[in-house]
Protein backbone atom coordinates (compact mmCIF):
# COMPACT_ATOMS: atom_id res chain seq x y z
CA UNK A 1 0.00 0.00 0.00
CA UNK A 2 2.73 1.98 0.89
CA UNK A 3 4.89 1.63 -2.24
CA UNK A 4 1.60 1.97 -4.45
CA UNK A 5 0.82 5.67 -2.56
CA UNK A 6 4.86 6.28 -3.58
CA UNK A 7 4.12 5.21 -7.03
CA UNK A 8 1.24 7.61 -7.02
CA UNK A 9 2.82 10.61 -6.08
CA UNK A 10 6.08 10.41 -7.78
CA UNK A 11 3.61 9.46 -11.21
CA UNK A 12 2.08 13.02 -10.51
CA UNK A 13 5.46 14.88 -10.26
CA UNK A 14 6.48 13.69 -13.35
CA UNK A 15 3.20 14.31 -14.96
CA UNK A 16 3.44 17.71 -13.56
CA UNK A 17 7.13 18.22 -14.69
CA UNK A 18 6.23 17.99 -18.28
CA UNK A 19 2.94 19.86 -18.10
CA UNK A 20 4.42 22.90 -16.76
CA UNK A 21 7.71 23.00 -19.26
CA UNK A 22 5.34 21.96 -22.35
CA UNK A 23 3.10 24.38 -21.10
CA UNK A 24 5.49 27.31 -20.71
CA UNK A 25 7.23 26.86 -24.04
CA UNK A 26 3.85 26.48 -25.92
CA UNK A 27 2.03 29.52 -23.80
CA UNK A 28 5.64 31.56 -25.33
CA UNK A 29 5.18 30.57 -28.65
CA UNK A 30 2.00 31.40 -29.18
CA UNK A 31 1.98 35.29 -27.69
CA UNK A 32 5.62 35.96 -28.94
CA UNK A 33 5.27 34.47 -32.67
CA UNK A 34 1.66 33.50 -33.70
CA UNK A 35 0.37 36.62 -31.40
CA UNK A 36 -2.79 34.69 -29.72
CA UNK A 37 -3.21 34.20 -25.90
CA UNK A 38 -0.86 31.86 -24.01
CA UNK A 39 -4.23 29.87 -22.48
CA UNK A 40 -4.73 28.72 -26.46
CA UNK A 41 -0.96 27.60 -26.24
CA UNK A 42 -1.79 25.77 -23.10
CA UNK A 43 -4.64 24.35 -25.18
CA UNK A 44 -3.34 22.91 -28.36
CA UNK A 45 -0.45 21.32 -25.39
CA UNK A 46 -2.93 19.42 -23.61
CA UNK A 47 -4.20 18.12 -26.94
CA UNK A 48 -0.68 16.89 -27.94
CA UNK A 49 0.77 15.42 -25.21
CA UNK A 50 -2.55 14.15 -23.87
CA UNK A 51 -2.94 10.59 -23.61
CA UNK A 52 -4.91 10.06 -26.92
CA UNK A 53 -2.50 11.48 -28.65
CA UNK A 54 1.83 10.85 -28.02
CA UNK A 55 1.38 11.11 -24.11
CA UNK A 56 0.54 7.26 -24.22
CA UNK A 57 4.14 6.88 -26.11
CA UNK A 58 6.17 9.50 -23.60
CA UNK A 59 7.61 6.46 -21.64
CA UNK A 60 10.27 6.29 -18.93
CA UNK A 61 12.16 3.33 -18.95
CA UNK A 62 11.46 1.16 -15.80
CA UNK A 63 8.58 3.77 -15.13
CA UNK A 64 6.32 3.27 -17.86
CA UNK A 65 4.10 5.77 -19.91
CA UNK A 66 4.05 9.07 -18.53
CA UNK A 67 0.23 9.45 -19.49
CA UNK A 68 -1.17 6.62 -19.72
CA UNK A 69 -5.27 6.52 -20.65
CA UNK A 70 -6.93 5.47 -18.08
CA UNK A 71 -9.35 3.09 -19.19
CA UNK A 72 -13.12 2.41 -17.91
CA UNK A 73 -13.18 6.52 -17.44
CA UNK A 74 -14.76 9.21 -19.46
CA UNK A 75 -11.79 11.12 -17.50
CA UNK A 76 -8.51 9.76 -19.57
CA UNK A 77 -5.81 11.20 -17.31
CA UNK A 78 -5.56 10.21 -13.41
CA UNK A 79 -7.55 11.04 -10.61
CA UNK A 80 -4.73 13.00 -9.10
CA UNK A 81 -4.32 14.95 -12.14
CA UNK A 82 -7.63 15.85 -12.72
CA UNK A 83 -7.99 17.27 -8.92
CA UNK A 84 -5.42 19.47 -8.94
CA UNK A 85 -6.55 20.21 -12.66
CA UNK A 86 -9.86 21.59 -10.85
CA UNK A 87 -8.53 22.84 -7.71
CA UNK A 88 -6.51 25.13 -10.52
CA UNK A 89 -9.97 26.52 -12.12
CA UNK A 90 -11.64 26.56 -8.50
CA UNK A 91 -8.41 29.01 -7.23
CA UNK A 92 -9.09 30.83 -10.97
CA UNK A 93 -12.59 31.48 -10.38
CA UNK A 94 -11.91 33.17 -7.11
CA UNK A 95 -9.32 35.71 -8.44
CA UNK A 96 -11.35 36.89 -11.21
CA UNK A 97 -13.89 36.99 -8.63
CA UNK A 98 -11.66 39.33 -6.63
CA UNK A 99 -11.06 41.14 -9.69
CA UNK A 100 -14.63 41.63 -10.42
CA UNK A 101 -15.76 45.30 -9.16
CA UNK A 102 -18.87 44.03 -7.43
CA UNK A 103 -20.57 47.55 -7.91
CA UNK A 104 -20.83 46.91 -11.75
CA UNK A 105 -21.91 43.03 -11.41
CA UNK A 106 -24.79 44.26 -9.43
CA UNK A 107 -25.18 46.63 -11.91
CA UNK A 108 -25.12 44.53 -15.32
CA UNK A 109 -27.01 41.64 -13.12
CA UNK A 110 -30.29 42.34 -14.89
CA UNK A 111 -28.76 42.01 -18.37
CA UNK A 112 -26.36 39.10 -17.39
CA UNK A 113 -29.93 36.92 -16.72
CA UNK A 114 -30.94 37.70 -20.34
CA UNK A 115 -27.70 36.84 -22.19
CA UNK A 116 -28.00 33.60 -19.87
CA UNK A 117 -31.38 32.72 -20.58
CA UNK A 118 -30.27 33.03 -24.53
CA UNK A 119 -27.80 31.34 -23.95
CA UNK A 120 -29.88 27.74 -22.72
CA UNK A 121 -32.82 28.21 -24.60
CA UNK A 122 -31.50 28.43 -27.89
CA UNK A 123 -28.74 25.99 -27.96
CA UNK A 124 -30.39 23.12 -25.50
CA UNK A 125 -33.86 23.36 -28.24
CA UNK A 126 -31.66 23.55 -32.05
CA UNK A 127 -28.92 20.67 -30.13
CA UNK A 128 -31.76 18.74 -29.54
CA UNK A 129 -33.70 18.68 -33.08
CA UNK A 130 -29.82 18.60 -34.74
CA UNK A 131 -29.50 15.04 -32.99
CA UNK A 132 -33.01 13.64 -34.63
CA UNK A 133 -32.35 15.40 -37.75
CA UNK A 134 -29.47 13.61 -38.10
CA UNK A 135 -30.86 10.02 -37.41
CA UNK A 136 -29.23 9.98 -33.64
CA UNK A 137 -32.69 10.41 -32.08
CA UNK A 138 -36.01 9.58 -32.15
CA UNK A 139 -38.06 12.00 -31.07
CA UNK A 140 -37.16 15.79 -29.50
CA UNK A 141 -37.99 13.63 -25.92
CA UNK A 142 -35.32 11.08 -26.98
CA UNK A 143 -32.98 10.73 -23.85
CA UNK A 144 -29.67 10.68 -26.39
CA UNK A 145 -31.56 14.42 -27.78
CA UNK A 146 -31.87 15.53 -24.56
CA UNK A 147 -28.78 15.50 -23.32
CA UNK A 148 -26.91 16.65 -26.33
CA UNK A 149 -28.98 19.33 -26.06
CA UNK A 150 -28.08 20.04 -22.50
CA UNK A 151 -24.28 19.60 -23.53
CA UNK A 152 -24.79 22.81 -25.57
CA UNK A 153 -26.24 24.89 -22.82
CA UNK A 154 -23.00 24.68 -20.84
CA UNK A 155 -20.95 27.70 -20.70
CA UNK A 156 -16.95 27.60 -19.35
CA UNK A 157 -16.41 30.33 -17.72
CA UNK A 158 -12.45 29.48 -16.85
CA UNK A 159 -11.06 30.18 -20.44
CA UNK A 160 -13.11 33.64 -20.68
CA UNK A 161 -12.05 34.60 -17.27
CA UNK A 162 -8.42 34.10 -17.81
CA UNK A 163 -8.39 35.57 -21.07
CA UNK A 164 -10.23 39.12 -19.58
CA UNK A 165 -7.87 38.97 -16.81
CA UNK A 166 -4.58 38.79 -19.09
CA UNK A 167 -5.93 41.43 -20.78
CA UNK A 168 -7.43 43.70 -17.99
CA UNK A 169 -10.27 43.45 -19.22
CA UNK A 170 -12.27 42.34 -16.50
CA UNK A 171 -13.91 44.94 -14.70
CA UNK A 172 -15.66 46.50 -17.99
CA UNK A 173 -19.68 46.02 -18.90
CA UNK A 174 -18.72 43.16 -21.13
CA UNK A 175 -16.38 41.44 -18.78
CA UNK A 176 -18.68 41.83 -15.59
CA UNK A 177 -22.04 40.39 -18.16
CA UNK A 178 -19.40 37.36 -19.53
CA UNK A 179 -19.07 36.34 -16.01
CA UNK A 180 -22.16 37.03 -14.70
CA UNK A 181 -24.04 35.51 -17.55
CA UNK A 182 -21.90 32.14 -17.26
CA UNK A 183 -22.40 32.02 -13.78
CA UNK A 184 -26.37 31.95 -14.33
CA UNK A 185 -25.46 29.77 -17.21
CA UNK A 186 -24.44 27.28 -14.72
CA UNK A 187 -26.95 27.30 -12.21
CA UNK A 188 -29.34 27.06 -15.19
CA UNK A 189 -27.39 24.28 -16.88
CA UNK A 190 -27.17 22.06 -13.75
CA UNK A 191 -31.57 22.85 -13.86
CA UNK A 192 -31.83 21.54 -17.17
CA UNK A 193 -29.21 18.45 -16.64
CA UNK A 194 -31.29 17.41 -13.34
CA UNK A 195 -34.95 18.15 -15.28
CA UNK A 196 -33.53 15.88 -18.38
CA UNK A 197 -31.89 12.91 -15.94
CA UNK A 198 -35.54 13.07 -14.55
CA UNK A 199 -37.44 12.74 -17.50
CA UNK A 200 -34.66 9.59 -19.01
CA UNK A 201 -35.46 8.19 -15.63
CA UNK A 202 -39.01 7.96 -16.10
CA UNK A 203 -39.40 10.68 -13.75
CA UNK A 204 -42.87 12.47 -14.78
CA UNK A 205 -41.96 16.06 -13.75
CA UNK A 206 -44.72 18.54 -13.08
CA UNK A 207 -44.26 22.35 -13.69
CA UNK A 208 -44.02 22.61 -9.72
CA UNK A 209 -41.03 20.20 -9.04
CA UNK A 210 -39.17 21.86 -12.21
CA UNK A 211 -39.61 25.30 -10.07
CA UNK A 212 -38.65 23.95 -6.91
CA UNK A 213 -35.41 22.72 -8.50
CA UNK A 214 -34.78 25.91 -9.94
CA UNK A 215 -35.35 28.29 -6.57
CA UNK A 216 -32.79 25.83 -4.91
CA UNK A 217 -30.57 26.02 -7.62
CA UNK A 218 -31.04 29.72 -7.80
CA UNK A 219 -31.46 30.34 -3.99
CA UNK A 220 -28.12 28.11 -3.01
CA UNK A 221 -25.78 30.43 -5.53
CA UNK A 222 -27.12 34.00 -4.46
CA UNK A 223 -27.01 32.21 -0.11
CA UNK A 224 -23.53 31.69 -0.66
CA UNK A 225 -22.74 34.88 -2.13
CA UNK A 226 -24.87 37.00 0.33
CA UNK A 227 -23.55 34.81 3.35
CA UNK A 228 -19.72 35.70 2.10
CA UNK A 229 -20.85 39.62 1.91
CA UNK A 230 -22.07 39.53 5.25
CA UNK A 231 -19.06 37.79 6.58
CA UNK A 232 -16.15 39.39 4.43
CA UNK A 233 -15.80 42.68 7.04
CA UNK A 234 -15.56 40.24 9.89
CA UNK A 235 -13.41 37.90 8.32
CA UNK A 236 -11.38 40.72 6.69
CA UNK A 237 -10.65 41.93 10.63
CA UNK A 238 -10.25 38.64 12.22
CA UNK A 239 -7.10 37.36 9.89
CA UNK A 240 -5.59 40.78 9.36
CA UNK A 241 -4.47 39.95 13.46
CA UNK A 242 -2.67 37.49 12.48
CA UNK A 243 1.15 38.18 11.32
CA UNK A 244 2.09 34.87 10.48
CA UNK A 245 3.24 34.72 6.98
CA UNK A 246 0.66 33.64 4.17
CA UNK A 247 -2.24 33.84 6.91
CA UNK A 248 -4.58 36.19 4.75
CA UNK A 249 -3.96 34.05 1.63
CA UNK A 250 -4.45 30.93 3.79
CA UNK A 251 -7.68 31.40 5.75
CA UNK A 252 -9.03 33.21 2.17
CA UNK A 253 -8.65 29.80 0.23
CA UNK A 254 -9.77 27.92 2.96
CA UNK A 255 -13.17 30.29 2.49
CA UNK A 256 -12.84 30.11 -1.22
CA UNK A 257 -12.83 25.80 -1.03
CA UNK A 258 -15.63 25.70 1.55
CA UNK A 259 -17.43 27.93 -0.89
CA UNK A 260 -17.01 25.50 -3.59
CA UNK A 261 -17.43 22.69 -1.54
CA UNK A 262 -20.66 24.27 -0.10
CA UNK A 263 -22.14 24.46 -4.40
CA UNK A 264 -20.89 20.98 -5.41
CA UNK A 265 -22.47 19.36 -1.85
CA UNK A 266 -25.96 21.01 -3.17
CA UNK A 267 -25.80 19.71 -7.17
CA UNK A 268 -24.15 23.43 -8.78
CA UNK A 269 -20.29 23.39 -10.31
CA UNK A 270 -17.50 24.15 -7.61
CA UNK A 271 -16.18 26.97 -9.46
CA UNK A 272 -19.93 28.65 -9.08
CA UNK A 273 -19.02 29.21 -5.26
CA UNK A 274 -15.22 30.18 -5.63
CA UNK A 275 -16.27 32.98 -8.34
CA UNK A 276 -18.82 33.69 -5.17
CA UNK A 277 -16.68 34.00 -2.37
CA UNK A 278 -14.04 35.97 -4.90
CA UNK A 279 -16.99 38.49 -5.18
CA UNK A 280 -17.91 38.79 -1.45
CA UNK A 281 -14.01 39.60 -0.69
CA UNK A 282 -13.29 41.89 -3.82
CA UNK A 283 -14.73 44.59 -1.94
CA UNK A 284 -12.93 44.58 1.18
CA UNK A 285 -9.25 46.47 1.98
CA UNK A 286 -7.32 43.34 1.68
CA UNK A 287 -8.35 42.42 -2.26
CA UNK A 288 -5.46 43.87 -3.67
CA UNK A 289 -2.45 41.73 -1.44
CA UNK A 290 -4.21 38.75 -2.02
CA UNK A 291 -4.12 39.15 -5.70
CA UNK A 292 -0.68 39.93 -5.37
CA UNK A 293 -0.22 36.99 -3.10
CA UNK A 294 -2.37 34.70 -5.18
CA UNK A 295 -0.27 35.65 -8.46
CA UNK A 296 2.26 33.12 -7.95
CA UNK A 297 -0.41 30.17 -7.21
CA UNK A 298 -2.12 31.77 -10.37
CA UNK A 299 0.66 31.22 -12.52
CA UNK A 300 1.76 27.59 -11.00
CA UNK A 301 -1.42 26.00 -10.87
CA UNK A 302 -4.04 27.45 -14.17
CA UNK A 303 -1.63 26.36 -17.07
CA UNK A 304 -2.27 22.70 -15.66
CA UNK A 305 -5.84 23.29 -15.63
CA UNK A 306 -5.82 24.26 -19.28
CA UNK A 307 -3.35 21.25 -20.80
CA UNK A 308 -5.84 19.20 -18.87
CA UNK A 309 -8.64 20.27 -20.39
CA UNK A 310 -6.41 19.99 -23.74
CA UNK A 311 -5.53 16.77 -23.19
CA UNK A 312 -9.29 15.75 -22.37
CA UNK A 313 -9.94 15.78 -26.70
CA UNK A 314 -9.90 12.21 -28.31
CA UNK A 315 -9.34 13.36 -32.17
CA UNK A 316 -10.03 10.13 -33.34
CA UNK A 317 -13.39 9.60 -31.58
CA UNK A 318 -14.50 12.46 -33.65
CA UNK A 319 -13.70 10.67 -37.11
CA UNK A 320 -16.77 8.86 -37.28
CA UNK A 321 -19.26 11.28 -36.61
CA UNK A 322 -16.85 14.37 -38.08
CA UNK A 323 -20.43 15.79 -40.14
CA UNK A 324 -22.85 15.48 -37.36
CA UNK A 325 -20.20 16.95 -35.08
CA UNK A 326 -19.34 19.59 -37.26
CA UNK A 327 -22.75 20.72 -37.95
CA UNK A 328 -23.38 20.51 -34.42
CA UNK A 329 -19.87 22.39 -33.51
CA UNK A 330 -21.25 25.35 -35.75
CA UNK A 331 -24.96 25.41 -34.04
CA UNK A 332 -23.18 25.55 -30.90
CA UNK A 333 -21.60 28.50 -32.03
CA UNK A 334 -24.02 30.16 -33.73
CA UNK A 335 -26.22 30.11 -30.84
CA UNK A 336 -24.30 31.08 -28.30
CA UNK A 337 -22.69 34.01 -30.21
CA UNK A 338 -25.48 35.40 -32.00
CA UNK A 339 -28.12 34.50 -29.28
CA UNK A 340 -26.00 36.33 -26.40
CA UNK A 341 -24.91 38.64 -28.61
CA UNK A 342 -28.21 39.89 -30.11
CA UNK A 343 -29.69 39.41 -26.50
CA UNK A 344 -27.12 41.36 -25.54
CA UNK A 345 -28.56 45.15 -27.72
CA UNK A 346 -31.86 45.09 -26.03
CA UNK A 347 -30.19 45.49 -22.41
CA UNK A 348 -28.03 48.15 -22.99
CA UNK A 349 -25.02 47.00 -25.77
CA UNK A 350 -23.91 48.12 -28.79
CA UNK A 351 -23.23 45.27 -31.80
CA UNK A 352 -19.72 45.24 -30.69
CA UNK A 353 -20.43 45.17 -27.32
CA UNK A 354 -22.73 42.18 -28.27
CA UNK A 355 -20.52 40.53 -30.02
CA UNK A 356 -18.31 40.39 -27.28
CA UNK A 357 -20.35 39.11 -25.15
CA UNK A 358 -21.87 36.62 -27.24
CA UNK A 359 -18.32 35.41 -27.59
CA UNK A 360 -17.17 35.76 -24.34
CA UNK A 361 -20.03 32.93 -23.73
CA UNK A 362 -18.83 30.23 -26.97
CA UNK A 363 -16.04 27.76 -24.58
CA UNK A 364 -17.96 25.23 -23.17
CA UNK A 365 -14.87 23.44 -21.61
CA UNK A 366 -15.58 21.10 -18.41
CA UNK A 367 -18.67 22.05 -17.95
CA UNK A 368 -19.91 20.07 -21.54
CA UNK A 369 -17.72 16.96 -20.40
CA UNK A 370 -19.40 16.74 -17.15
CA UNK A 371 -22.90 16.81 -19.40
CA UNK A 372 -21.96 14.01 -21.47
CA UNK A 373 -20.02 12.10 -19.05
CA UNK A 374 -23.29 11.86 -17.19
CA UNK A 375 -25.03 10.60 -20.68
CA UNK A 376 -22.59 8.31 -21.06
CA UNK A 377 -22.55 7.11 -17.48
CA UNK A 378 -26.34 6.71 -17.24
CA UNK A 379 -26.37 5.08 -21.05
CA UNK A 380 -27.87 7.84 -22.67
CA UNK A 381 -25.88 7.87 -25.41
CA UNK A 382 -23.15 6.03 -27.07
CA UNK A 383 -19.38 6.43 -26.97
CA UNK A 384 -19.62 8.15 -30.45
CA UNK A 385 -21.70 10.86 -29.87
CA UNK A 386 -19.57 11.17 -26.26
CA UNK A 387 -17.17 11.87 -28.89
CA UNK A 388 -19.07 14.51 -30.44
CA UNK A 389 -19.74 16.14 -27.62
CA UNK A 390 -15.94 16.52 -27.23
CA UNK A 391 -15.71 17.40 -30.50
CA UNK A 392 -17.81 20.41 -30.13
CA UNK A 393 -16.43 21.29 -26.72
CA UNK A 394 -12.70 21.09 -28.28
CA UNK A 395 -14.08 23.10 -31.30
CA UNK A 396 -15.73 26.19 -29.33
CA UNK A 397 -12.98 26.10 -26.53
CA UNK A 398 -10.28 26.28 -28.83
CA UNK A 399 -12.01 29.27 -31.07
CA UNK A 400 -13.23 31.28 -28.49
CA UNK A 401 -9.72 33.24 -27.56
CA UNK A 402 -9.30 33.37 -31.48
CA UNK A 403 -12.00 35.87 -32.24
CA UNK A 404 -12.57 37.13 -28.55
CA UNK A 405 -9.09 38.48 -28.49
CA UNK A 406 -9.75 40.80 -31.71
CA UNK A 407 -12.89 41.91 -30.79
CA UNK A 408 -11.13 42.90 -27.23
CA UNK A 409 -8.16 44.71 -28.72
CA UNK A 410 -10.93 47.17 -30.88
CA UNK A 411 -10.67 50.86 -29.11
CA UNK A 412 -14.20 51.26 -28.91
CA UNK A 413 -16.90 51.30 -26.19
CA UNK A 414 -19.23 48.40 -26.05
CA UNK A 415 -21.99 49.44 -24.55
CA UNK A 416 -24.12 52.74 -25.10
CA UNK A 417 -23.24 55.56 -23.73
CA UNK A 418 -26.40 56.17 -21.66
CA UNK A 419 -25.22 52.67 -20.08
CA UNK A 420 -21.73 53.66 -18.42
CA UNK A 421 -18.38 52.02 -19.60
CA UNK A 422 -16.68 50.42 -16.45
CA UNK A 423 -13.01 50.59 -17.28
CA UNK A 424 -11.61 52.74 -20.08
CA UNK A 425 -8.64 50.73 -21.02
Amino acid sequence: MENNIVEIVLHLVLQLTFILFVAKIFAEVFERYLKQPPVLGELIAGIIIGPYLIGQFISIPGFGPVFPHIQHSNIPVSPELYSIAQIAVVILLFISGLETDLSLFVKFAGPSFVVAIAGIVLPFVLGDLCTVWFGFADSFMSPTALFMGAALTATSVGITARILSDMKRLNTPEGITILASAVVDDVLGILVLTIVIGITEGGNLNAGQIGIVALKAIGIWIAILMIGLLISKPFTKLIKKFKTDGAWIAFSLSLCFLGSFIAEYFGLAMIIGAYAIGLALSGTEIKHELMESLRGVYHFLVPVFFVVMGMMVDLKSMLPVLVFGGVLSVIAIITKVFGCGFSALPVGFNFLGGMRVGVGMLPRGEVALIIAGVAIARGAIEPDMYGVAVMMTAITTLLAPILLVPLLKIKKEGVRKKHGTGDKD
